[in-house]
């Protein structure tokens, strides 16, 4: 017998940690050890789910440490068959699905997987807001280590890591650029066709309101700026912030006495200017559930961005000169310069008033707007301005780039410093989504690993 074998003989019997009526018994597991200890693997990969489905884990996918389902982008195999894509949910207790609201919410329809480590006496079925059932796994506790990973990352690096890193210098550098190149190739392209399809003023504005949407926001944008298009808006600069919160649907209707007397007296305003027009608009209006607010942080609360929008209108003929000068710095100027007296000092029409104003736009969004309305509009009519893009600095390192770098590069010491770009972060990005979130073998049968040695 091994000294290993000797010791692991000497060791009192395994004790589950879980059970019925005994929940997390030897010590209080929080739910993020919880999801650490699964993103770890440290329940396994195979599971047997309530209904008798055999469910193969091929890749765990992201941790979402944001609002929405715990991890987004894993593959998972039934019965053998293909792996499929979707979200994974894992709640201490089956009955939370439904405690939490996740029931309702169309953030979680995305969801492929719900795990639990207890269940209710009664059966309990996990359905989305759609009325779909999702398959349910009842983990093992007795698989839960003393004591959960220390360290968890948003994402596990893949196979390409080991190429990227063997390439002679630059050449990391110089896939990123291509990769770049032709994001911002295909961005102007889009825009290039909305501004056929609706002139170059519209395809500019409903750039700029999609990028204000930032991330679960961008759709709603859209929708408002398809209702409610910019020439109409000019026609009716008295107005624009009534038909932009009318049409938004963040009008509230009744209950005026429950806001403060400054809130009081804004929506006193905008609804003067939205009682003569709500019988024409009001059917257009976009429906609460349009919106995501959930995990948003106050600065960028979609009500702020309508605020936004309302004074880029306001003054459209800047933006238009701002398009055609392209000068980075004068753009960073105009936003920063954006104000509107009450939501300077206000997050949302419910909130408590600020100390002290805060920008409309801030500097990581007009980042986000050159890198994504500006640049790429500018490089329909000058191939020459990809020399300005790459060189715009990145504002800040967001949740999808992090996941993007620890991917592809680990923690490989160049990798921060190629990130210091907004060019560079988009070819991340653009190769992220090519191979990663189109690859459901967990790197396996990924073709981006042999490509990268054939870089020239």
């Amino acid at each position: 017998m091994t000294p290993a074998a000797h010791y692991a003989a000497l060791r009192p019997p395994e004790r589950s940690r879980l059970g019925e009526g005994d929940f997390f018994s030897s010590r209080k597991w929080t739910e993020i050890e919880l999801q650490a200890s699964w993103f770890a693997g440290e329940f396994g990969t195979r599971f047997q789910a309530t209904g008798g489905e055999e469910v193969r884990i091929v890749q765990f996918g992201v941790w979402n440490r944001e609002a929405g389902p715990d991890f987004a982008e894993a593959a998972v195999s039934i019965n053998g068959a293909a792996p499929i894509r979707g979200s994974v949910e894992l709640d201490p207790d089956a009955r939370d699905w439904e405690r939490h609201g996740h029931a309702v919410n169309p953030d979680y329809e995305s969801v492929i997987l719900h795990i639990f480590l207890q269940k209710g006496s009664a059966a309990f079925f996990t359905r989305t807001a759609r009325n779909r059932n999702v398959l349910q796994v009842l983990l093992d506790p007795s698989k839960l280590g003393e004591e959960p990973p220390r360290s968890a990352p948003l994402a596990k690096p893949g196979r390409c890591l080991a190429p990227l890193r063997d390439l002679p210098g630059g050449k990391a550098a110089d896939i990123l650029d291509a990769a770049a190149q032709f994001r911002l190739q295909n961005k102007a392209a889009r825009i290039a066709r909305a501004a056929d399809a609706h002139g170059a003023d519209e395809a500019l504005y409903q750039a700029l309101a999609a990028t204000l949407g930032y991330k679960g926001n961008t759709f709603a944008f859209t929708l408002l700026t398809q209702r409610l298009p910019l020439r109409l808006l000019l026609r009716e600069k008295e107005r624009v912030d009534s038909l932009l919160f009318g049409v938004s649907g963040f009008l509230p209707h009744t209950g005026m006495g429950r806001f403060p007397q400054e809130t009081r007296s804004y929506l006193r305003a905008i609804w003067e200017g939205w009682w003569p027009e709500r019988d024409k608009w009001e059917r257009l209006a976009l429906k609460p559930e349009r919106w995501r607010t959930g995990g948003v942080r106050p600065a960028n609360h979609p009500q702020r961005r309508v605020a936004a929008l309302a004074q880029i209108v306001r003054h459209w003929g800047k933006v238009r000169r701002l398009k055609e000068s392209l000068d980075p710095k004068r753009i960073h100027a105009f936003f920063a310069g954006l104000h509107d007296e009450y939501w300077d000092l206000h997050y949302t029409l419910t909130a408590e008033g600020m100390t002290a104003p805060m920008a409309l736009v801030g500097e990581s969004r007009v980042t986000e707007m050159l890198a994504n309305v500006f640049y790429p509009l500018a490089i329909l009519a000058e191939p020459a301005a990809w020399s300005g893009y790459a060189n715009l600095a990145a504002a800040s390192v967001n949740r999808r780039v992090e996941t993007a770098a620890i991917r592809l590069f680990g923690g490989m010491p160049q990798a921060k410093e190629m990130l210091k770009t907004a060019a560079r972060q988009q070819g991340l990005m653009q190769i992220y989504e090519d191979f990663c979130m189109k690859d459901n073998s967990d790197c396996a049968e990924c073709l981006f690993p042999q490509q990268i040695g054939q870089w020239r």
